[in-house]
């Protein structure tokens, strides 16, 4: 798992995530080593301490809902999706997005369950797998 180095936080305020196309790797270079880190930005005007989101990724985050997906912020369930999208977009194999995801995914099930009750192997795949798929077919 990369860190998310380079980010900066300013009141908590994040804004839209994208790919960029400058930002793609050519296939067959390693490309989880070029994955970039959201881009941060302003609020929505009047709601500070909101993140600003496109319609599309608004579509991203109601599906997971939808999906039975409860992210613990927003804007990680935008940096999983980002991150998926520029695997997708590095020509990654569907085992690598699998592999770089999972631990992210992993991280944020566990961290809204109880310590008495961590989730089940089968939880964290599902999640992954709604992750991934999601992603790959609103946000990417």
């Amino acid at each position: 798992m990369l860190p998310l180095t380079g980010c900066h936080v300013t009141d908590d305020v994040m804004a839209t995530i994208g790919l960029p196309t400058s930002e793609t790797t050519p296939a067959g270079a390693n490309a989880q080593a070029n994955l970039q880190p959201p881009a941060i930005g302003t609020p929505p005007a009047g709601q500070p301490g909101r993140i600003a989101v496109t319609d599309q990724q608004r579509g991203y985050l109601d599906a997971l809902g939808s999906a039975g997906i409860r992210p613990s912020s927003d804007l990680l369930a935008l940096s999983i999706g980002s991150y998926v999208c520029q695997a997708r977009a590095a020509k990654q194999t569907d085992q690598e997005v699998w592999a770089y995801v999972l631990p992210l995914v992993r991280n944020d099930v566990s961290s809204t369950h109880p310590a008495s009750m961590p989730p089940s192997a089968e939880e964290i795949d599902a999640a992954t797998a709604d992750y991934i798929r999601i992603a790959t077919d609103r946000l990417c």
